[in-house]
């Protein structure tokens, strides 16, 4: 996410934040940078104009250059000023009315951009909120979309409806609305066609379910990856039809960043969510100053915990500390633990979310193979094995490797390193101070 862009910022961010000395000379040579990291990113011409021009105006006052800290005071204002084109502090929420009352979103963009898997990753999201919503299958237009959100819909347990034969999508969205009224669903979600390009028809397709349906929340979706193309796209729809807030896929693959800095400035409306992933899972809620302080190599701590939190339980937390404490971790919990890291979207976008820390892409790739390989090995283990990997001799180890597909080396390595990773997790619950090492080193 933002490979590019968030090197170099890291990079310009190290080099003044040490300073304790800052001239005009080292802000007109930091703001040129910061212009050309922005350029090459794919933000919008006028966006960096207004982006470069503030930070200088602020970042030449008497405030940043008298201080005390003038490095840090200049990076607060670049932070400052990153947070403010992405859209300001804070989420910014769907307007949704209350469970015991029917709200309707109307999603939108052009073909390819994601639109119809988001629209049920959407769904997703708010079922597991408490909402009971509906999608719509209202793209009558590119074939097997229907069949598709169908498909989508009964992977997450969640209803689609559709009329088979049905040509017009204004009245296959009027009639989704009747049924969701006497069936008690509160959100309904209408999926719509898009097209390759802008054109009359397709908005005079959107305009006339807009004025149909009358949704509470317009919600745009659009490719991350077309940079800056994305936002004059936008401002499109926005000037035809209307819209609430953005939707940016294939976030996680974006490593410029354009559309994200661009989408807010020009067309004046916020990013809401971001798909990261291509489970059903992934897509996240868009915190500008948390995506500013993994640009700024800050981290996104925040975001981390909470990824934890929805991956492990209470109970699950507990049970772990007390086999560590009474020396009872084994292989079948360390399973379960590599299944966890996986479920929260590998260790790459872990590493992404801890503060100073990072992988490259070629030790991502070797990472991800030494987990598919401890994960393969383990589960080539019996339960007995598992439980207790002091058993595992010569003769198992053979066993092992070969129904694993790997080495016994592999297996010996891999053996190894769970034993010390045993007493390390031990010797961290008994020493507090060791806790606040490690927790210091996260940026903790």
């Amino acid at each position: 996410m933002f490979e590019s862009l968030g090197t170099k910022f890291s990079s310009l961010i190290k080099s003044l934040s040490g300073k304790s000395k800052i001239s005009e000379k080292n802000i007109d040579e930091a703001i040129e940078e910061i212009k050309t990291a922005l350029l090459d990113a794919d933000v919008n011409i006028r966006v960096v104009r207004r982006f470069i021009n503030q930070t200088a105006e602020e970042a030449k006052g008497e405030k940043v250059l008298n201080s005390v800290n003038p490095g840090q005071q200049f990076v607060k204002i670049i932070y400052d000023k990153m947070v403010n084109v992405l859209g300001g502090e804070g989420a910014k929420p769907l307007s949704l009315k209350g469970p015991d009352t029917q709200s309707v979103i109307l999603m939108m963009g052009l073909q390819g951009s994601g639109k119809t898997t988001t629209a049920s990753k959407l769904a997703l999201k708010l079922k597991k909120e408490g909402r009971k919503p509906l999608l719509v299958a209202s793209d009558l237009v590119r074939p097997a979309a229907v069949e598709q959100l169908q498909i989508l819909g009964k992977a997450i347990d969640v209803p689609v409806f559709a009329m088979e034969g049905q040509k017009d999508p204004v009245k296959v969205a009027q009639k989704a609305l009747i049924h969701a009224k006497v069936n008690s669903y509160d959100v309904v979600i209408v999926d719509t066609a898009g097209r390759m390009h802008l054109d009359e028809a397709l908005m005079n397709e959107i305009k006339n379910i807009n004025k149909a349906i009358k949704p509470d929340e317009t919600l745009f979706v659009a490719d991350s990856m077309t940079g800056q193309k994305a936002a004059s796209i936008a401002k499109q729809f926005e000037e035809a039809v209307g819209i609430s807030g953005v939707i940016l896929t294939k976030f996680d693959s974006d490593t410029r960043g354009g559309a994200a800095f661009s989408i807010m400035s020009v067309v004046g409306k916020p990013v809401k969510f971001i798909g990261v992933g291509e489970k059903a899972e992934d897509l996240d809620i868009f915190y500008p100053e948390r995506i500013a302080s993994r640009i700024l190599g800050m981290g996104d701590v925040v975001s981390l915990v909470e990824k934890a939190q929805e991956t492990y339980d209470v109970d699950q937390a507990k049970k772990i500390q007390d086999k560590i404490n009474k020396k009872t971790f084994d292989l079948q919990d360390y399973l379960e633990q590599l299944e966890s890291v996986t479920k929260m979207g590998g260790l790459d976008k872990m590493m992404q979310m801890i503060p100073g820390a990072s992988l490259s892409e070629e030790q991502d790739n070797e990472t991800r193979k030494e987990l598919t390989k401890e994960k393969a090995i383990i589960q080539s283990m019996t339960y007995t094995e598992r439980t207790n990997f002091r058993i595992i001799g010569p003769a198992r180890r053979k066993r092992i490797a070969k129904g694993s597909g790997t080495y016994v080396s592999d297996v010996n390595r891999m053996l190894k390193k769970f034993d010390k990773l045993r007493l390390q997790m031990r010797k961290m619950s008994k020493n507090k101070k060791y806790q606040a090492q490690m927790l210091k080193q996260m940026g903790m």
